[in-house]
């Protein structure tokens, strides 16, 4: 037993805690709120330190393992030992292509995670530097080693495979998915495309129609004076694109009516998985490799084209495009059979467009600064072909619902005729068997 002070001192030690000494003191009532606070803070940074210490390791699963698309990543690096052990340049090549098709597809995803926190406007230029930054690589070490030939058929392959192979793959995987109705799009936005393609092909077209005119006053200098004039030209003309599309005339691409609740649900869903500064190393680590690989797969063109008897023309407007443009492919036709056709014509034209009017005029300047003749004469029948492929799609991209309708009603009347041949056939086997 003891007194009551003694007694109240006990019932305040135990009613105030984290106090060790067993003497009287008031009670305040702050001191549970502080108490409370301290704790907080100590769970918030063992929290922090434990996010630091996981956190490379998830960016390095984010990035590095979690798409399927990186099964390919160790090709990268056996590429690279068969060139110093064997020598074989058909299997370095094709080991090499292996390799950058991962690349390049997690190159364009940290890009999209980096747009998460620059905005619209440097998301948008980020874009426009790395979106293609694999042909850019590629060109330019190719450049480097004077094969100017290869980085104008890789980049009018580029095109090609973008207008054609990627727009036709998502329109016909869009169209079978979708069959019950109808898949519109923004019109305004082709529109603006659809010119700017017109006005890198008429860029393109100068230097070649006056070299095979034999109007040039310097023999080989006029149209290189010419090409580089007009690449001037075009960088200007795209920066004024991209300042157009993402300053003045932010709502030209709003999504088409019916289809803005989709679109918006989708926006919120949408989330960073990455943190600004891990974006911006996996970018600076992807660009490296990407141009050490690209290295080894330049050397190794002549190389491949002999021992696999395939002509150089066919690697660099067929192959190298296809492993480029990888993830565009994907990306598009993924989009085309969700029912959003207007990012699909964003990924498909929109690329074919940096291409011309920016990667194209880009490697130009480069050779300019190299002192290697790069012009745009991409001679008459790769240029007949780039005019012909844009006057195409810019016709489908306008009249693409009557045409739409045009073959719906051939279609239907095929098969309605087919099913009156089949039931006939069938009247006449019925008859057959009675008789």
């Amino acid at each position: 037993m003891g007194s009551i002070e003694e007694n109240a001192g006990l019932e305040s030690d135990e009613e105030i805690p984290f106090s060790s000494s067993p003497a009287k003191r008031k009670v305040h009532p702050l001191d549970f709120e502080i108490a409370h606070l301290h704790s907080r803070s100590d769970a918030a940074k063992s929290q922090i330190f434990s996010l630091m210490r996981k956190r490379p390791l998830r960016s390095i699963y984010i990035v590095l393992i979690k798409a399927k698309i990186n099964v390919l990543l160790p090709f990268g690096p056996l590429a690279i030992f068969l060139h110093y052990v064997t020598g074989k340049h058909g299997l370095v090549f094709f080991f090499s292509l292996l390799g950058i098709t991962p690349l390049a597809e997690r190159l364009g995803y940290a890009t999209e995670q980096l747009a998460f926190y620059t905005g619209p406007t440097v998301g948008g230029l980020l874009n426009a530097t790395f979106g293609n930054a694999t042909e850019m690589i590629i060109s330019i070490y190719a450049l480097k080693n004077g094969m100017i030939r290869v980085v104008q058929q890789s980049l009018l392959g580029s095109i090609l495979s973008n207008m054609l192979l990627v727009l036709g793959c998502a329109f016909f995987t869009g169209g079978i998915v979708h069959y019950e109705k109808v898949q519109v799009f923004s019109k305004a936005a082709a529109i603006v495309n659809s010119g700017l393609l017109l006005m890198a092909v008429m860029g393109i077209m100068f230097p070649a129609v006056l070299h095979f005119t034999h109007s040039e006053v310097h023999f080989g200098k006029s149209e290189l004076s010419l090409s580089r004039f007009s690449s001037c030209i075009m960088l200007v003309a795209y920066a004024s694109y991209l300042y157009f599309q993402l300053r003045c005339q932010q709502n030209l691409y709003s999504p088409v009516e019916g289809e803005e609740e989709n679109h918006d649900d989708s926006d919120e869903e949408e989330a960073p998985e990455l943190t600004q500064w891990e974006a911006v190393g996996w970018l600076a680590i992807l660009t490296v490799w990407v141009s050490i690989l690209s290295g080894y797969l330049v050397d190794a063109i002549q190389g491949a084209s002999d021992s696999l008897n395939m002509p150089v023309a066919f690697i660099s407007v067929i192959l190298l495009p296809i492993v480029g443009n990888a993830a565009e492919h994907a990306s598009a036709i993924m989009f085309a059979m969700k029912d959003k056709l207007d990012i699909t014509l964003g990924v498909a034209i929109g690329s074919s467009t940096q291409i011309s009017m920016f990667v194209i005029p880009f490697c130009v300047v480069v050779g300019w600064i190299m002192g290697k003749p790069m012009d745009l004469n991409f001679q008459l029948f790769e240029t007949a072909t780039l005019f012909i492929t844009v006057l195409v799609v810019a016709f489908m991209l306008q009249f693409g619902s009557w045409v739409a309708r045009f073959l719906r009603l051939i279609t239907g009347t095929l098969l309605r005729v087919q099913t009156q041949r089949w039931q006939l056939n069938m009247r006449v086997a019925l008859i057959v068997e009675l008789l």
